[in-house]
């Protein structure tokens, strides 16, 4: 069974009630909103406000979305929309850590030797400062894509308002660029 039809018999199942379905659901997309709402700068408490109203848009809208197998892209799309609407009311973006994290400690492994640790967290540094440095639509583009579990390219086009048949050739040029700030800034792309 595909991912498609998965989802569908999930969407299927919340439609009748089933609680497990709906965790199960919101477990698969919740990674995806977030990574959107990172995309758009949003601060923490913005984005978590804005996958809230997603999710309750999904539930109020639930009945009429034409095809289930494709919740990711409505989602996705609404997502877009609520974040844009945020920061309509109200212009509130987040400067500074990609993705509006300040504390980036949370993603250490605390079982890491400190040596390893401070090399990963150096790398990452470097990492995001180069990502910084793409143009602002690669910068959307690839913070799109690292959500776990990774969005379908349908679901990413929809999350980015771009055809779907051009979300892997912009990748493929914004990881170039990535790759060459990077080798540029003293060979951190290793």
């Amino acid at each position: 069974m595909n991912d498609e039809s998965q989802i569908r018999e999930m969407v299927a199942s919340v439609r009748t009630g089933d609680a497990e379905a709906w965790n199960a659901l919101t477990e698969r997309f919740t990674n995806l909103l977030w990574s959107i709402a990172r995309s758009m700068r949003l601060n923490e408490a913005d984005a978590a406000d804005a996958v809230q109203s997603t999710f309750l848009r999904l539930v109020e809208n639930l009945d009429s979305v034409r095809d289930p197998g494709r919740i990711g892209s409505w989602l996705a799309t609404s997502m877009r929309r609520e974040c844009y609407d945020m920061l309509r009311r109200g212009n509130r973006v987040q400067v500074g850590a990609p993705g509006g994290w300040d504390d980036w400690t949370v993603l250490t492994d605390t079982a890491d030797p400190v040596d390893a640790v401070l090399l990963r967290d150096e790398r990452d540094a470097e990492l995001w400062d180069a990502v910084g440095r793409l143009k602002p639509s690669c910068q959307r583009l690839l913070r799109v894509l690292v959500a776990d579990p990774p969005p379908s390219y349908a679901e990413a086009a929809a999350a980015l308002d771009m055809p779907v048949g051009s979300i892997g050739p912009t990748r493929q040029r914004c990881l170039r660029c990535l790759r060459d700030l990077l080798t540029r800034d003293g060979g951190a792309a290793q």
